[in-house]
């Protein structure tokens, strides 16, 4: 394998929303490669305005920069301006380093990992949270939640935010399109057994989500969002060591903050995983606050609206000043690694011809 090719064979394990993936490589020469992005605004609810996808192809970016060093080389990325920024084009030139610098969250590209099910509460160390916030770097800073009542106080926001998440058809499409059922492991989806839920919800669950009319019964007659949200929201978020925001120091306002962003979360997220800690993102409460901010109706159901504008005003409660500049959230823990897992698709199908 070419040392282009190893560099992409263990950059493609960057993290993306629900696994899209969401890049393609053209390989042009031994020291130049064309990354081609795109997003998946146009169908899914969670992708507004690509900027999901974005921090995604940052992600990717960043690991390209360690991957390279963990072989000697190093990579310069340049975004193209006249490409749109719904297909963001991105070169990448390749160079042996004139001084080869070490690479240690090289060896933690592969091994980071989404684990959705509850944490150790053991608190992080002042070493640990030193560690996390130097790698996301001096354009980015870390905001904690930590003691039990900051954390009460995310679990319930999540619990809340789940049902908008779980009532809403649009976003019931997302969920049907990406969950691989009666699975541990996906190329290119979320295997239900990395979702979270116990063994018997999870098999009523694959039965349920066949249609979007036993969805909506089970919601409206059975509480059918109940025991998910608890499971997969309430508890997880109780049980952890603290829930963080990694916010912009200059509000985000373009492709390229985002993809900065992208670059500063992967980082962070190695490190933690460098440390023996468990990470899960919690986008959602995010990027419904950002539709409320852009006044922009997500759904055909008008209840949700008058829900997604309530959710908003408990996250500008719980971030202040923060919120606008908030660019990531998660939960961080101590904990076992995920016996499911989201994997990547084969470097070859990733390779344009």
């Amino acid at each position: 394998m070419r040392v282009v090719e190893r560099i992409l064979d263990l950059a493609r394990w960057a993290p993306s929303g629900d696994n899209t993936q969401p890049w393609r490589f053209e390989i042009l020469a031994d020291d130049h490669v064309v990354i081609h992005g795109f997003d998946t605004r146009e169908r899914c609810l969670y992708d507004i305005d690509g900027r999901p996808s974005q921090i995604a192809l940052g992600a990717l970016i960043e690991n390209i920069a360690i991957a390279a060093r963990s072989v000697g080389w190093e990579a310069a990325t340049t975004r193209r301006g006249d490409a749109p920024e719904t297909l963001p084009r991105f070169d990448v030139r390749l160079r042996e380093a004139a001084r080869p610098e070490e690479a240690p969250l090289a060896q933690f590209i592969e091994a980071r990992s989404v684990q959705r099910r509850p944490l150790r509460t053991r608190p992080l160390t002042a070493a640990e949270k030193s560690a996390i916030e130097a790698a996301a770097g001096p354009d980015h800073r870390l905001r904690w939640f930590e003691s039990f009542p900051a954390r009460r106080s995310v679990a319930t926001l999540l619990f809340h935010n789940a049902k908008l998440r779980l009532t809403a058809p649009e976003a019931y499409a997302v969920h049907r399109d990406v969950i691989a059922w009666h699975s541990a492991f996906s190329d290119d989806r979320v295997p239900d057994g990395a979702i979270g839920l116990d063994p018997m919800t999870t098999r009523l669950m694959a039965w349920v989500m066949r249609s979007w009319s036993r969805v909506a019964f089970f919601n409206r007659y059975l509480a059918g969002t109940l025991v998910p949200r608890i499971e997969l929201d309430l508890v997880p978020g109780l049980a952890c060591a603290a829930h963080f925001l990694i916010v912009a120091r200059t509000p985000p306002a373009t492709i390229d903050d985002y993809v900065s962003a992208g670059r500063a979360m992967q980082r962070a997220w190695l490190t933690a995983t460098s440390l023996g800690l468990q990470l899960q993102p919690e986008m959602t409460p995010l990027i419904f606050a950002m539709y409320v901010r852009a006044g922009r109706r997500f759904s055909s159901e008008d209840a949700l609206w008058d829900r997604a504008r309530e959710l908003a005003q408990r996250f500008e409660q719980l971030a202040g000043s923060d919120m606008t500049g908030a660019v990531f959230m998660g939960r961080v823990g101590e904990g076992p690694a995920p016996r499911a897992r989201s994997l990547r698709r084969p470097l070859a199908d990733l390779i344009l011809r």
